[in-house]
């Protein structure tokens, strides 16, 4: 890096380092218009408005926000130049800060024979699979162990975990080539780290569609491991957290294929578009970011867009019990 170049990102750095200022550009970019003005944030900060001024006014000078008068008020959001760069911070490094001071990681040794112990994955999975050819499933089964390996920075049970992912993206691929006006509908919930806001919308889906709709979710760039604000939410929702399917999933085309519905979670996170699927973005919060009490709404604004997205997806209410699943199915059509 030269010494211009170095210098401008410090200032940037610089600015940023200030808690008040990171968590009024955490509250600009979560709220729903991607724009705030003093008075809102002078609410939540719990800060007079004077002073939000003046912190947005640094952030203003060093170019990460712009501002735009509208009558008596003065609108801010963050500069299309740098949006993706404070997207970044605030969607992976800055939960990824968080665990760093929770717990320290373990060293990745990587398996000592990789051939042996995926060749031993994928006859298991063949067995399970045998409508798909054997070099299918061995491929997939490598390529999920790759995935995990460089983009979902596990550290521990790296062999059942591949195994666990294998086998969705193999339930994935198999779906993807059955009748769509046969099966129940999927839902893809897709976020950066997957670690956090899409992990607590598939649990809440699960939990109140039961089998009558499929939840996945998955990331661009997941995370080692669920964040620490999510794991008692989802412990509530029924997840065991320490279980393989609940560790963050890298983002695949075989999920996009199999879904019909793909909801981004106000991350700006980019996933294939493809034809015949439905595509929404949530714009919520972060709640490895929030106090309890963010946590706790956002939790609840994501339960309340779960539940009108199930109701537009099935047109009788979800089955809560084995019987009543089986009379849903029959009077489903």
């Amino acid at each position: 890096m030269g010494s211009a170049a170095a210098g401008q990102v410090a200032k940037m750095l610089k600015a940023l380092a200030e808690p008040l200022r990171l968590r009024m550009l955490s509250f600009i970019t979560t709220s729903s218009t991607g724009e705030a003005c003093v008075c809102d944030i002078a609410g939540v900060a719990d800060v007079s408005q004077p002073t939000v001024s003046y912190h947005l006014r640094v952030l203003k000078d060093v170019g990460i926000v712009t501002s735009e008068r509208r009558g008596t008020w003065v609108y801010y959001r963050v500069a299309p130049e740098v949006r993706e760069a404070v997207s970044t911070l605030l969607q992976s490094f800055a939960p990824s800060a968080l665990d760093a001071r929770h717990a320290a990681r373990t060293p990745l040794t990587g398996l000592r024979d990789v051939d042996a112990t995926l060749g031993r994955v994928s006859d298991d999975l063949v067995a399970k699979f045998p409508h798909l050819a054997a070099d299918v499933v061995l491929r997939t089964v490598r390529e999920s162990y790759t995935a995990l390996v460089r983009n979902g920075g596990l550290r521990a049970h790296l062999v059942p975990t591949t195994q666990s992912f294998a086998e969705q993206r193999l339930l994935d691929i198999a779906r993807a080539g059955a009748d769509r006006a046969a099966r129940v509908p999927q839902v893809l919930f897709v976020c950066v780290a997957d670690a956090g806001r899409s992990q607590l919308a598939a649990a809440l889906l699960r939990h109140h569609a039961g089998d009558a709709v499929l939840a996945r979710s998955a990331g661009s760039a997941p995370a080692g491991a669920v964040h620490s604000a999510v794991r008692y939410l989802l412990a509530d929702l029924g997840v065991d957290v320490d279980a393989e399917e609940a560790f963050p999933k890298p983002l695949t085309d075989d999920a996009v294929r199999a879904a019909d519905v793909v909801i981004t979670m106000g991350c700006r996170d980019t996933c294939p578009v493809l034809p015949g699927r439905r595509y929404e973005d949530w714009v919520v919060g972060d709640p490895a970011l929030a106090s309890p009490e963010g946590v706790a709404a956002i939790r609840d604004d994501i339960d309340r867009r779960v539940r009108a997205l199930l109701a537009d997806l099935l047109p009788t209410p979800a089955p809560t019990t084995p019987d009543d699943l089986s009379t849903y199915q029959r009077s489903t059509p």
